[in-house]
C-alpha cells in the first residue's frame, strides 16, 4: 500500500480512555496506570475539552527535594482537578487525515497523541505507540491495520 493511501483510522485507537474536568488528578493518575496508557481524553458530555498525560500528572507533583509529609503530598493529588492541568483545545485529526500529514503534525508539535475526531465526535487517539505498532506490522509484512483494540472502550470516570 502507498504510503498516501494510508489514513489515520487505520492504526489509531478506538477504545478511548476519558474523564470529566472535575476529575480528581488522583483519580486521573489511576486511571492511567490502571490502563498502562500515557494520555486521557477530558470530555464534557460528548465534547472534546482537553487532553491530561502523564506528564502533566507529574508537572504538578510537589518536588521530593522539598520537605512535605507524604499525607500533604497525596493531599495535592486528591484536592486538585484535571481541569487546572490539562492542556485545552488540543490539536487534532480526522480518521481520514492521511497517516503521513498525522505523523508530520505530531513530530512539528512534539505531541505524543492526537485525538481523532470525526464531525464533533471523538472516535479515537492517535498515539506514537499506535504508529510504532503499526511501524512494525509493516516491516514483518503484515497489514497495517491494527486487528485488536485492547482498551476496555467502557473505561471513563
Amino acid at each position: 500500500m502507498p504510503p498516501e493511501a494510508s489514513f489515520v483510522r487505520e492504526v489509531m485507537t478506538t477504545s478511548v480512555v476519558s474523564v470529566e474536568p472535575s476529575t480528581a488528578l488522583v483519580d486521573a493518575a489511576l486511571l492511567l496506570r490502571g490502563n498502562s496508557i500515557r494520555h486521557l481524553l477530558v470530555m464534557e458530555g460528548e465534547e472534546l475539552v482537553g487532553l491530561l498525560t502523564d506528564r502533566d500528572i507529574q508537572r504538578c507533583a510537589p518536588s521530593r527535594l522539598i520537605p512535605i509529609s507524604e499525607e500533604d503530598y497525596n493531599a495535592i493529588f486528591a484536592e486538585t482537578t484535571v481541569n487546572r492541568v490539562m492542556t485545552r483545545n488540543p490539536q487534532t485529526v480526522s480518521s481520514t487525515t492521511p497517516l503521513a500529514t498525522a505523523i508530520a503534525t505530531m513530530q512539528q508539535g512534539r505531541f505524543g497523541c492526537l485525538p481523532v475526531v470525526d464531525e464533533g465526535l471523538v472516535v479515537g487517539i492517535l498515539t506514537r505507540s499506535d504508529l510504532v505498532e503499526a511501524f512494525r506490522r509493516l516491516l514483518t509484512g503484515k497489514s497495517l491495520v491494527r486487528e485488536e483494540q485492547g482498551i476496555d472502550p467502557q473505561s471513563t470516570i
